[in-house]
């Protein structure tokens, strides 16, 4: 078994409620993240990072995107970056 990380760009619905998106990442998700953080992109726009760490033999990122996409919160998710440690 291989353990996989993904890198999550989250775009939240409202702009101005960035800290209820990291909310409810971190509280309302089945899956946690191992590392999350908030990132001004430009001219005030911002979007969260967050990375999770799994066994790929047990789910697959698709997994968490249609949890991440089911927030009310989140507006748009994309993967960054997947790769095996």
């Amino acid at each position: 078994m291989a353990t996989v990380v993904t890198i999550f760009r989250i775009y939240p619905k409202e702009q101005d409620q960035i800290a209820k998106t990291l909310d409810d990442i971190k509280t309302k998700m089945e899956y946690k993240p191992s590392d999350i953080r908030s990132e001004e992109v430009a001219f005030g726009i911002k979007l969260i990072r967050a990375a999770f760490k799994f066994e790929d033999k047990e789910m697959g990122s698709s997994k968490i995107e249609d949890a991440l996409k089911k927030l009310d919160s989140v507006g748009e998710v994309e993967v960054e970056e997947e790769t095996l440690l």
